[in-house]
């Protein structure tokens, strides 16, 4: 099921999280972060009362997503950040489209124009659940991230959701 993000998920969250923190280059962040501040990161989410949301099975986070800003300027304030992440063992069953699907009727509501992903590359699963979502791909950054030794392109994906 689908269902606000509480903070007593943040042990789940960082569980989710810290895999691919050490795995993947799907985040940059290079250093494991504790449920301290996972909850700090929530908290902050939702102070600005952006959406984030989890998708639950028999009392365990699966998955999460949330909307944040995109980028600091007042006229950016209709175009926000997706994130989406699962659990490692849960990809390719359709709980980053259930996620997404939630997460975009959220920022329909919350009246945002733009949404905005961005997707470290290769990552032919995010590349995928963006294009199954409605997203278009509008460009990529060159080798503006480095992890695991080597510099990283970013592709930056968009879905225009109220006219």
């Amino acid at each position: 099921m689908i269902r606000k993000v509480r903070l007593s998920d943040a042990e789940d969250i960082v569980e989710i999280y810290n895999y691919y923190i050490e795995n993947t280059i799907i985040t940059f962040e290079l250093s494991k972060i504790d449920s301290d501040e996972e909850r700090n990161r929530i908290k902050k989410i939702l102070d600005y009362h952006y959406p984030f949301i989890v998708y639950e099975e028999q009392g365990k986070v699966l998955g999460y997503a949330y909307l944040s800003k995109w980028r600091e300027r007042v006229a950016y304030n209709n175009t926000l950040e997706t994130s989406v992440y699962i659990h490692k063992d849960y990809c390719n069953k359709g709980l980053g489209s259930k996620l997404y699907k939630e997460l975009i009727e959220s920022g329909k509501k919350q009246g945002a124009h733009v949404l905005i992903g961005g997707v470290s590359i290769p990552n032919p699963q995010s590349e995928k659940l963006h294009e199954k979502t409605g997203f278009e791909r509008v460009g990529t950054f060159k080798e503006v991230g480095y992890k695991f030794g080597k510099y990283i392109d970013v592709e930056f994906w968009q879905l225009n959701i109220n006219p």
